[in-house]
């Protein structure tokens, strides 16, 4: 039997080292990494929003005969949006469409709203619930956890302080 005086490999503080240094490395890479994924859904959700937003304009002087489309499905099926944000649900958010039709006093408007799916922990999708209207400006709230009204009225548009809807741009 032949006897090896010297063994080769790593020993067992080498490998808790690295393993050390990868966890290190792991505990600043991976929190970053899900703010971008987080801000990559929130900058979809408002693209989102603009494409919907087009496409009830065009819906309105197209189909509509005046009046704004009344869900996903109506801007779906006059081939105006896509199948994935017809199904209400694109890059972690919630889409919504509300409608007011027309009358003798009052012109048609709408209401977009994107809420995210996941709004704690490590599948968050946003930090922020997103919303339109006919005018076109885009808002945003930050409140965790709820739900942006399928309604923003003008005393929310213009709203301060914690909680409030505050417009993100045209």
């Amino acid at each position: 039997m032949k006897h090896h005086l010297r063994q080769r490999g790593f020993s067992l503080i080498e490998l808790m080292i690295v393993v050390t240094i990868i966890g290190i490395i792991s505990s600043i890479a991976i929190p970053n990494l899900l703010a971008s994924r987080r801000a990559a859904f929130e900058g979809s959700s408002v693209a989102s929003l603009r494409t919907l937003h087009s496409a009830n304009a065009a819906y309105q002087v197209t189909n509509g005969g005046g009046e704004y489309a009344a869900n996903l499905a109506a801007l779906n099926s006059a081939s105006l949006i896509d199948a994935q944000i017809a199904s209400g649900t694109k890059s972690g958010f919630n889409f919504a469409i509300t409608r007011t039709l027309s009358s003798s006093i009052a012109l048609a408007s709408f209401t977009v709203t994107a809420n995210p799916t996941g709004t704690t922990g490590t599948l968050q999708t946003g930090t922020r619930r997103f919303g339109t209207t006919q005018v076109g400006v885009i808002y945003y709230d930050a409140t965790q956890g709820a739900t942006l009204g399928v309604v923003l009225t003008s005393a929310q548009m213009v709203g301060t302080g914690s909680g409030a809807i505050k417009v993100l741009g045209n």
